[in-house]
């Protein structure tokens, strides 16, 4: 066990001023290891004039009992007739070891005026315990892994009503596109020739006839070609070769044997352009719209005489 003591080497008048208190700042039944405790002394009847000196415990302070904190001087009450004070003053300490300690008494340097003496505050006994172990039987136990507490109802509510508030907007978003998709689909549509027209009237001029972007122009005029016959016809042209497409054509009494035989060529010099690396020259190019827009032309043009005659039925009808 070792003691704990300060010497305040004063040659001045001792006064006996009581006892030092001493208070937990964890309130139990006992001091154990590494408790914080306040030590300190009250002085009443401090004027204003009074000088006070205190201690320096920190020299003092080891591994077993320890300084947490310096002095600290606290008016309690102070009389406004005589202007006198109640003061006490207090430090920190904190014991690392078991055991009985005597603290330190505490001096105090009191000067009033010209006058000088010293305060002692007899110190209290100290008795530090630790928690008991029966080590009979005491059995050791792995450490404990972090404790899982079951969800509430209340924690869980706020992440169920997100889903189900985010599943209703998915399905209204769903339902805004169908009912838009529907509209689109029930508004009036383009003839099959004109669209084919309006996207053969992107290719005209000559900045696809360079050779980096034949590939696309050929491509672009034969696709355009395709969807109208399969409109205009029937036949699933996307779906052919050029061979399968114009023997399904064949029969087709609204294509005349020249533009059927024009737009053979025109197909095959695709093909030619598009797998094996063909460069059709300018003149060949420049056949390419005038071939394709004559095709459209040709069969919408029958297509309307097909349809003129049942419209002015269905006038004389009404």
């Amino acid at each position: 066990m070792r003691i704990l003591f300060a010497i305040l080497m004063l040659t001045l008048d001792l006064v006996p001023s009581g006892k030092a208190w001493m208070k937990q700042l964890q309130q139990r039944d006992s001091v154990l290891i590494a408790d914080q405790l306040e030590y300190g002394f009250t002085l009443e009847g401090v004027t204003a004039e009074t000088r006070l000196a205190l201690p320096d415990y920190s020299r003092a302070s080891n591994d077993t009992l320890t300084l947490v904190r310096g002095w600290k001087l606290d008016t309690l009450r102070t009389d406004r007739k005589t202007g006198t004070m109640d003061i006490r003053g207090t430090v920190v300490l904190a014991p690392f070891e078991a055991g009985t300690y005597r603290l330190p008494p505490v001096w105090v340097q009191r000067t009033v005026g010209q006058k000088v003496d010293t305060l002692e505050f007899e110190a209290p006994e100290l008795e530090v315990k630790t928690m008991p172990v029966d080590t009979s039987t005491f059995i050791p136990h792995d450490i404990k892994g972090q404790i899982g507490y079951p969800l509430t109802f209340r924690e869980m509510l706020p992440w169920v009503l997100g889903g189900l508030a985010l599943c209703a907007l998915v399905l209204l978003c769903i339902r805004l596109y169908r009912n838009r998709s529907r509209k689109e689909d029930a508004g009036p549509k383009d003839p099959p020739y004109v669209v084919a027209l309006r996207k053969l009237d992107r290719y005209r001029g000559d900045r696809y006839w360079a050779p980096d972007q034949q590939k696309a122009f050929y491509s672009g005029v034969t696709d355009a070609l395709k969807e109208y016959m399969e409109a205009r016809f029937g036949v699933d042209a996307p779906e052919m070769t050029t061979a399968e497409l114009f023997d399904a054509l064949k029969s087709e009494k609204d294509i005349t044997p020249a533009t059927h035989a024009d737009l053979k060529d025109l197909f095959e010099r695709a093909d030619f352009v598009k797998f094996a690396k063909h460069l059709a020259s300018d003149s060949e190019n420049a056949t390419v719209l005038p071939v394709a827009v004559k095709f459209v032309t040709d069969t919408y043009q029958s297509q309307l005489e097909e349809e003129q005659p049942a419209k002015e039925e269905g006038k004389d009808v009404l």
